[in-house]
């Protein structure tokens, strides 16, 4: 593919949780990596099991916290967040996260979710007064992290048609519901359609190399192809009290689809 313009120079944040630089998951990090600097764009890499990364959120994260005072964490976030007094390790991510055009996870799919070591950079980088709260725009719409692309690389053990919408792992939509939705749509960051690896514990290298071919595809779109059209919390589809009005769905619409709008 021909390089990117100045004008189509991007900034690209690749966040990657897997314990070993050998396996599939590292792979398709360096993959991704090598892709969009070779086209022209800015890249920066959170590995987070070579990083250490703390995972746990605690008293530490918030040096002024008072030892003897219970321990509230969104308050203490909040406050921490606002008068720049995170600690260093989660100022720097987020950092990193306002530095992005687009937030790339890359990570295997373990007990229907992301592991603990990727989850807790979520719970410790996304804090109140950064991600949410009553200091930063309302959730599920354009607001403290918009204009920012978002995208789920995942791989899985099982075999595709056991996420599918009659597989008995459910749709792979519905399990990364709180990745997509509560996750980046929340914190207003655009998320596209997931890119999957399935079959992942044993993957010849002839499918090795059409992932490649799929992953530098969508890689290629990231700023271009259509999002997952959730519905905004502030375009008149929810009550006061956030719930979805009657009628607004189409005409079969069930249980976590009923938050996207209808794909033309």
């Amino acid at each position: 593919m021909n390089a990117a313009t100045p004008q189509q120079q991007k900034k690209i944040l690749v966040v990657s949780a897997h314990p070993d630089p050998r396996s599939l998951n590292s792979a398709l990090t360096g993959f991704a990596v090598e892709h969009l600097r070779a086209a022209g764009h800015e890249v920066q890499v959170s590995d987070l099991y070579a990083m250490k990364w703390k995972a746990t959120v605690d008293a530490d994260d918030f040096p002024d916290h008072v030892a003897d005072e219970r321990l509230n964490v969104m308050a203490a976030s909040e406050r921490a967040t606002l008068a720049d007094r995170l600690s260093p390790d989660i100022a720097a991510e987020q950092e990193k996260v306002r530095w992005s055009d687009a937030v790339i996870l890359q990570f295997p799919l373990w007990w229907f979710s992301t592991p603990a070591i990727l989850k807790g950079w979520i719970d410790r980088v996304f804090t109140s007064g950064f991600a949410y709260g009553p200091q930063v725009p309302p959730p599920y719409s354009e607001g403290t992290l918009g204009g920012r692309r978002a995208l789920v690389s995942v791989t899985a053990g099982a075999r595709e048609s056991s996420f599918s919408d009659r597989g008995i792992h459910g749709r792979l939509a519905d399990v990364l519901h709180p990745v997509q939705h509560g996750l980046f749509w929340f914190t207003g960051m655009t998320p596209l359609e997931p890119f999957a690896v399935y079959g992942a514990n044993d993957l010849p290298e002839e499918r090795f190399e059409a992932a490649k071919r799929e992953y530098a595809r969508r890689l290629d779109g990231l700023f271009t192809d259509a999002p997952i059209p959730f519905r905004s919390l502030v375009a008149g589809d929810y009550d006061h009290d956030m719930r979805l009005l009657p009628g607004v769905e189409t005409q079969g619409m069930t249980g976590l689809e009923m938050h996207t709008h209808p794909r033309g």
